[in-house]
């Protein structure tokens, strides 16, 4: 009889110390991140992409020190025509969200497939600064030959 209730509370002291555990750790800023791109053909034949980075805290405690940086487009293949491809802030608070666009012009042809944007920030009870990532953006055709859209086409 002393079996099953020794196995009992065994399970009942594993249950609580994971609980606990998981309690613990959970006062941290969880930072989600979002990339997104899209293309913009001019009439002069040029063609601008327009990246904007979200970022999420998605935690229960505030992030300080927030950093941004997308280093992926490479400068022989894009100009920064507005904005930077970083930024910083002071602070995200918990549920927070923070956002941060800037443009680019392509000066080149082909398919181009960013990586994610790096973002550092100091939880309050950790000297190291904590990196998260971004979503990568799908493959972008930069400059390709497409027809124009027919953006009200009659059924």
């Amino acid at each position: 009889m002393a079996d099953p209730i020794a196995k009992a509370l065994i399970a009942f002291a594993l249950l609580a110390s994971l609980l606990l555990c998981s309690h613990a750790s959970s006062d941290v800023p969880f930072i989600v991140a979002h990339k997104k791109a899209s293309l913009n053909r001019l009439k002069s034949g040029a063609e601008r992409v327009s990246v904007t980075i979200d970022i999420f805290n998605q935690g229960t405690s505030t992030a300080y020190d927030v950093s941004l940086s997308d280093d992926s487009w490479p400068s022989d293949a894009f100009d920064v025509i507005s904005g930077s491809t970083s930024k910083s802030w002071e602070r995200l608070d918990a549920g927070g969200i923070l956002s941060h666009t800037f443009e680019l012009e392509a000066k080149s042809k082909g398919v181009f497939a960013g990586e994610p944007a790096v973002i550092k920030f100091r939880v309050p009870t950790k000297s190291a600064l904590q990196e998260a990532y971004s979503t990568p953006i799908l493959p972008l055709d930069v400059l390709s030959d497409r027809p124009p859209e027919k953006k009200f086409e009659w059924v």
